[in-house]
């Protein structure tokens, strides 16, 4: 059996009908350095519009998780990681009343494999446009902020 490529993009409308009906998996990137602090960043769309959130994204249809860890890292932070230098924190489940398309009665719902990855030195992040702003923060400062969103903090 062979493996189809990754399917990459679909229609606006057709992705609302996935939403609307599936939840969606995804993978979110724990980022710590090497003082323990955790990389957020400050997210420009929905869902988590406003709230400071760990980098993540879907896993797209035909995409190993390997496949996905690596572009989401090297998409939204520039970095090369491999899926051999994350540990898996379990699974959890994202609620959100809205959806990327801000379309009304459309909630989404995301099962999200949570991977914590350890950067051995320092390395250069690069923001993505999801984000207008990146920080380190500590995981006291994280969970005592109501300007991280609930589902970043569950993984503290």
């Amino acid at each position: 059996m062979t493996q189809s490529s990754p399917i990459n993009y679909l229609e606006k409308n057709d992705f609302l009908d996935v939403i609307d009906k599936t939840p969606l998996v995804s993978i979110d990137l724990i980022i710590k350095d090497s003082n323990n602090r955790a990389l957020l960043g400050y997210r420009n769309n929905n869902p988590a519009r406003g709230f400071w959130f760990v980098p993540g994204g879907r896993i797209r249809k035909n995409e190993t998780l390997a496949q996905a860890m690596k572009r989401i890292a090297s998409n939204e932070l520039g970095i090369e990681i491999s899926i051999t230098d994350a540990t898996l924190l379990g699974a959890y489940d994202h609620m959100y009343d809205d959806n990327f398309d801000a379309k009304p009665g459309i909630t989404t719902h995301y099962v999200v494999l949570g991977y914590e990855i350890k950067l051995p030195c320092k390395q250069e992040i690069k923001m993505d446009t999801q984000h207008s702003e990146i920080q380190w923060w500590s995981i006291e400062d994280l969970l005592n902020s109501e300007a991280v969103h609930r589902n970043t903090k569950a993984y503290f």
